[in-house]
């Protein structure tokens, strides 16, 4: 079962990728790196432009995007 990493701000999207199967988990902590796939609201600005890898799974920036569309673009990634 893939696992997804969501933020903690969206409930919403953790329901909709648990009823199609995915394992999801929060996405602080250490479970990151071993995620398949994780979702971001995209709202966080980065205005220093650092960051810290911690995982090589493809990050879904939610911004904008419905529930569905997000579901659809994690299923497109893993």
């Amino acid at each position: 079962m893939p696992r997804i990493a969501v933020e903690q701000s969206m409930s919403d999207l953790e329901q909709a990728l648990t009823q199609e199967g995915y394992e999801v988990v929060a996405l602080e902590g250490g479970q990151v790196p071993e995620c398949d796939c994780c979702c971001v609201s995209g709202q966080d600005n980065n205005v220093m432009g650092m960051s810290d890898k911690t995982t090589s799974a493809p990050v879904v920036n939610c911004h904008g995007m419905s529930t569905d569309e997000v579901v659809q673009a994690v299923q497109a990634r893993v």
